[in-house]
């Protein structure tokens, strides 16, 4: 991980001014700080909306990766229909588009 020094903190640091800190985060002053305790990453403290930005983007990925090794292993014998599919689950009107 390439770290920026405005961008690394220790844990003492949050201790002493977390106020400060979690409100430049919220203001969008800073986009992310590294912890650091003893000279070692542990942490990475971000906005909440990037978080989930980048939780979202991970869920892709992984749905991308499932259908890349579904479309390796399909099997057009084992295919069955849209008609098919929707009378296994019971249903009985197909929604017109």
């Amino acid at each position: 991980m390439e770290l920026r020094t405005n961008e690394t903190i220790s844990v003492t640091d949050i201790q002493r001014r977390a106020k400060e800190i979690f409100e430049r985060i919220e203001r969008g002053d800073q986009d992310k700080y590294v912890v650091l305790k003893n000279n070692e990453i542990t942490a990475v403290l971000l906005p909440a909306d990037r978080y989930e930005a980048l939780m979202d983007e991970l869920e892709d990925l992984r749905i991308d990766a499932i259908a890349a090794e579904r479309v390796l292993t399909f099997d057009p014998a084992k295919a069955i229909t849209h008609e098919d599919m929707l009378a296994r689950f019971g249903i009985d009107d197909l929604i017109e588009q």
